[in-house]
Parts: structure tokens; C-alpha cells; sequence
């Protein structure tokens, strides 16, 4: 029995570091959900002395148009939704607003899967002309995507968070209480592999259309920050195997690891990813074989 193997952890050392991985896990999920490209766009805009919060979709669906709208202003306005496809040069396309229950708004039209449009709002209002958003923010970027079924892309989702849990756990250990480390790196390479390599190219190709966008086919962020945390893992787990009895080396390794993990994982979601190229599409090549990867 090795060193690390024969120690006894204290339950409450133990508890206090699952509870700290499962902190630590949570933090990286709320930071995922709130950056990226396909997070909604927060911002607010006054009319007549009254402040409307609003939130502009980023990411939507290739089944239906989608709706734009903005919370609709007490007093009397009237405004336009500007469009066009991104990247192109096309004109922008000006669509009127309407009033929709409690909004105003008006629908961009749907797009193929990794199809993105361009646009913004303007408003007419006693105080002046408004756009939104603001000018510091620029105009809006929509990427479009195909449904992926529920039964496939919450377990991804799943597997990918308990993945993250259990590799700072198992960095943890690796710092404070090094016993169970072999197996909790063999879990978090099982995982990552489950959800990450086998679910991950599965949401990928119902959404894009296509397996796997990563290196070497491509520079899909999502896919090569997978194929990373899964290499170093891997390698982890090689020197937990090949040094057996260095423990300063197990532990450095698993630590490593899981920093790598944490570091990748902090990358924000859908960067460099899928892109339909509309200058081929305007060639005559059909969506599928239009889109492009790592922009």
C-alpha cells in the first residue's frame, strides 16, 4: 500500500474539500452561463425619465424566425430592426417595430444552422432618436443552430460539470489530502471522455452539422478545450501509473491537471466555433458544406 494510499483523511477534511469542489464547480457554471458570444446582451436605455432594462438573444434556433424585442416604453414610440447577415456586406434590412404584450419587437428570419445575422434597433421617442444597443456596444451577433434532443444534451451537460467537480476534487486532494487521488483522476478522465469525446461530437453535429470541429479538422474552441482537459488527464494519470512511488510526482501532476482543467474550462463557451460561410451559400454550396470553423 503506498504512502498516499495508507493515510487516513479526516471526514471533515474530506467533507470540507467536496464541498469546496462542488463551490468551485458552481462558480465555473454561473461563469460559463454569463460570458461568450451566445450569452443575451444586457444593457438599458431612458425614455421620457423612465429606465427599461433589456436582454438582446445572441443564440437561437434554425426552426423559426425569432423575435427581437425590447420592453415597450410608456410613453409613445416608434422604431425599426436592422438586420443583415455577418459576415457580408449586404445592406442592413429595416423591419418596424410592433408592440408585443408588455414589448416591442420584431423577427430576424431563421437561418441555417451556424448561419449569423448582424443587428441592432432604433428608437423614435419625444427625447431623440435612440439605438440599442448603445454605440460602445456595437451591433448585436446571432449564430443560429439546430435543435439537439434533450436526452442527449442534458447528459453532456451533466457529465461535463461532474467532470469539472471531480477534477478540483481530485486536484484538491492532491494538495491537502492526497489519498483516493488515483481514483478520483480515473473518474474525471472517464467522465470527460463520456461526456466530452462520445456526447460532445453528437450536440456538435445536431447543432452545426458536423462530429468534430476541432483540431485537426478545425479550431472549434469547445472541441479543443475538450481534447485538452482529456490529454491532461491522460498524462496524469500515465505519471500516477509510471510513479508508483514518487508521490511529489503523482501529486504535482493531478494538480497540474486540474489547474489545466480550471484554466481551459474558463474560456468562454462557443468562441472560434461554427460559421456558415454566405459567400459559398451565394455559390450554390449548400449549408452543410458552407460552414467553417475558428473565426
Amino acid at each position: 500500500m503506498t504512502q498516499e494510499a495508507s493515510r487516513n483523511t479526516p471526514r471533515w477534511l474530506n467533507i470540507t474539500l467536496w464541498i469546496l469542489a462542488v463551490m468551485l464547480m458552481l462558480t465555473a457554471v454561473v461563469y460559463q452561463r454569463l460570458t461568450g458570444p451566445t450569452h443575451k446582451l444586457r444593457g438599458e436605455f431612458s425614455v421620457a425619465d423612465q429606465t427599461y432594462r433589456y436582454r438582446l438573444i445572441r443564440s437561437a434556433y434554425s426552426t423559426a424566425d425569432t423575435l427581437v424585442a425590447i420592453p415597450l416604453p410608456q410613453t409613445e414610440v416608434t422604431g425599426d430592426l436592422h438586420y443583415k447577415r455577418y459576415p457580408t456586406r449586404d445592406e442592413f434590412t429595416v423591419v418596424p417595430l410592433e408592440i408585443h404584450g408588455e414589448q416591442m419587437g420584431a423577427r430576424l428570419p431563421v437561418q441555417p444552422p451556424a448561419g449569423k445575422l448582424e443587428y441592432y434597433l432604433t428608437l423614435e421617442t419625444s427625447d431623440g432618436n435612440l439605438t440599442i444597443p448603445d454605440a460602445a456596444d456595437g451591433s448585436v451577433i446571432i449564430r443560429f443552430k439546430g435543435p439537439t434532443p434533450i436526452y442527449v444534451l442534458l447528459p453532456h451537460v451533466l457529465l461535463m460539470f461532474c467532470a469539472v467537480m471531480i477534477g478540483l476534487r481530485a486536484g484538491l486532494a492532491a494538495l491537502f489530502a492526497p489519498s483516493g487521488i488515483a481514483k478520483l483522476s480515473w473518474t474525471t478522465l472517464v467522465l470527460v471522455t463520456a461526456g466530452g469525446l462520445m456526447l460532445g461530437p453528437i450536440v456538435q453535429k445536431t447543432a452545426f452539422g458536423a462530429y468534430w470541429t476541432g483540431f485537426p479538422f478545425g479550431f472549434d474552441l469547445t472541441d479543443n478545450k475538450t481534447l485538452i482537459m482529456w490529454l491532461v488527464w491522460a498524462v496524469a494519470l500515465f505519471m500516477l501509473t509510471k510513479y508508483k512511488t514518487q508521490h511529489l510526482v503523482r501529486r504535482t501532476a493531478v494538480i497540474g491537471a486540474a489547474v489545466v482543467m480550471v484554466v481551459v474550462y474558463l474560456i468562454p463557451h462557443s468562441l472560434r466555433g461554427s460559421e456558415l460561410d454566405y459567400s459559398q451559400l451565394d455559390q450554390g454550396v449548400s449549408p452543410a458544406d458552407a460552414v467553417e470553423t475558428g473565426r
